[in-house]
């Protein structure tokens, strides 16, 4: 078989390690957060205001959204991923909106993935065109500039560069990442600008390494990290998961005395 043709391996572990390493980090983040602000107890070091909490989040969802870019890459069925995405997104937010209004997730991490993953289905072939370095370094650059948008402004993290006109952004635009400012509320939020151009990121940076240096990653897993590759591989499932567990664990907990 020629080598510049043949298919690419359908998993590399070392895109199952790292997203393993982010699940990880992100059911300690929300155990916390639950821990904190849903239950009231004492843990003085974590604080979601403060930079190093913020830089911790950060980390959980750039890995999410880069990997997941990377990954559409290599899979063969975009599509599907994309629509099973789509509708366990749509299930998180029936079950936040009706359960706890209050922490209702209107467009999230999930909501955002399946947009994406369909989007990059539907768009394949303009993207194909694009050359691998100027999309990524295109893709960057957007979402550096178009970081603070859902917030009001253009620019990235605390530079601010430009105040947009609040007749931009309405409520049914928060899906775009012009939501009605001061008004919408999702306990996540993760809007198509700036998060898609980081998904895309991910996209144009498998391909800037190539098909041979990606066919040459692949392989079985060191021992030490197939713990993490195995939660790598069941992502959904755990992220769908891992709220309803983390809380039903901490209220049973309180309930018997034991915090």
């Amino acid at each position: 078989m020629d080598v510049s043709t043949s298919p690419l391996p359908a998993r590399l572990w070392q895109l199952d390690a790292l997203r393993g390493l982010a699940l990880l980090n992100m059911l300690v983040y929300h155990a916390m957060y639950d821990w904190v602000y849903i239950f009231g107890l004492p843990a003085p070091w974590y604080d979601i205001t403060a930079p190093g909490c913020h830089v911790w989040q950060q980390y959980i969802c750039w890995s999410f959204l880069l990997l997941a870019g990377f990954s559409a890459t290599l899979s063969r069925s975009v599509l599907r991923h994309g629509l099973i995405t789509a509708f366990c997104a749509a299930v998180l937010t029936l079950v936040t909106a009706v359960a706890m209004p209050s922490q209702a997730i209107w467009f999230g991490v999930l909501h955002l993935i399946g947009c994406a993953l369909l989007l990059t289905r539907a768009l394949r072939r303009p993207l194909a065109a694009v050359p691998p370095a100027a999309g990524l370094a295109g893709c960057a650059a957007l979402f550096a500039l178009t970081n603070q948008l859902p917030y009001g402004y253009l620019g990235f993290e605390s530079l601010r560069l430009v105040r947009l006109p609040e007749a931009l952004y309405a409520p049914n635009w928060f899906w775009l990442g012009l939501p009605d400012l001061g008004r919408f509320s999702s306990a996540d939020y993760f809007p198509l600008i700036p998060w898609l151009f980081l998904f895309w990121c991910g996209y144009f940076l498998a391909r800037l390494l190539g098909r041979e240096r990606v066919r040459a990653a692949s392989g079985a897993p060191p021992a030490a990290l197939r713990p993490l590759c195995f939660a790598g591989r069941h992502t959904m499932v755990v992220y769908m998961l891992h709220q309803p567990v983390i809380y039903g664990a901490l209220l049973a907990l309180t309930a018997v005395g034991v915090l």
